[in-house]
């Protein structure tokens, strides 16, 4: 995988809506400013708002090619050292035919977003580009009081140190889902809940392999287009999902989890990295899922460690595509065995 050259204080990171238009409604606006001086004033970047990207929900729906436009220039800037996503959404993936996946391959980015961004996670993968399932603006940046120093310090360790990640810890706390983006509340903070941590629900020992995956749904919403990577793709790999705020039901999860179990994935796999379901919603019943599914495929030896931080959860820590990762159920620890970027 190409990797990205690490960011420094003073770099300029571009800001992009590739999902929904969120971030460019009125009763948002407080929220997406909040994010931008959290970039600014935690991290010493400069800010750079791509043509498009604030021009809201129904503009930016209707205008896959202008988000697609804002991409691609933001890749060719040579000033932009980063590309961060506003938020997630449930279509991306039309913004694929306007690509210039030129630009794409010959200037390799940090690349931040989660969620739907998966889909663009993925565009980048299969053109050899290492990018990052993390933080997005509206949501990460823009936390209400202040960014969580968890996801703050998984941010330094990977964009702007060339050095190796190393084991990530779990996060000691997670904040409560719920609080709605009105004005009159962002000086309220979300309450913390406690974290149990890492949690071993298969297999067991101590695995390597490279990271790929993302948002579960959108995965599972890929399969069968061009887009869905190539089957030995998950040769050796570090497999992580996690899902979404829609809560899928666990019949439906089941069939989903199941149809990827018949696409012979879990079968080439070395392990696998499950995130926490948002806000704990059906915990106990997707594990057991997990466990069933990897029954039936004769998949009980795969090391699996459940609970993990990262996607629908904040704090959050990040997950760079195509990255060395090692999976430990023995001592219940996760690590990221390089570095993200390059000096």
């Amino acid at each position: 995988m190409i990797k990205p050259k690490k960011l420094r204080k003073g770099d300029t990171v571009a800001i992009v809506s590739l999902s929904s238009g969120l971030a460019g409604e009125k009763t948002i606006s407080w929220r997406t400013e909040q994010g931008i001086k959290r970039l600014e004033e935690v991290f010493g970047l400069r800010v750079k708002i791509m043509p498009h990207a604030f021009k809201g929900i129904d503009y930016i729906y209707e205008n896959p090619e202008k988000r697609a436009e804002d991409l691609n220039a933001a890749l060719k800037d040579g000033e932009v050292k980063a590309i961060i996503c506003c938020i997630g959404g449930n279509e991306t993936i039309r913004i694929m035919p306007y690509i210039d996946f030129e630009a794409l391959r010959n200037y390799p980015k940090i690349f931040s977003g989660y969620s739907d961004t998966t889909a663009n996670h993925i565009m980048f993968y299969n053109n050899g580009i290492s990018t990052s399932y993390g933080p997005a603006l509206l949501t990460d940046f823009a936390e209400n009081i202040s960014m969580d120093e968890y996801t703050v310090e998984s941010i330094k360790k990977t964009w702007f140190s060339s050095e190796a990640i190393g084991e990530i810890k779990p996060a000691d706390n997670i904040r409560k889902f719920g609080l709605r983006w009105n004005e009159e509340n962002k000086d309220i903070e979300r309450p913390l809940l406690s974290n149990q941590g890492y949690e071993s629900i298969n297999g067991e020992g101590i695995v390597q392999g490279h990271l790929i995956g993302g948002c579960f749904e959108v995965f599972n919403n890929m399969r069968g287009t061009e887009l869905f990577p190539e089957i030995e793709a998950f040769d050796d790999a570090i497999l992580f999902l996690e899902t979404s705020e829609v809560h899928i039901e666990p019949k439906f999860f089941e069939d989903y989890l199941r149809a990827m179990s018949v696409m012979g994935i879990f079968e080439r796999i070395n392990g696998i990295i499950v995130g926490r379901p948002q806000d704990g919603v059906y915990y106990e019943e997707y594990k057991d899922i997990w466990k069933q599914i990897l029954k039936e495929s004769g998949c009980e030896d795969i090391p699996v460690l459940y609970n993990m931080n990262f996607g629908h959860n904040e704090p959050k820590f990040i997950l760079p595509y195509g990255l060395k990762a090692e999976v430990n159920t023995k001592d219940l620890t996760f690590s990221i065995l390089e570095s993200a970027v390059i000096d």
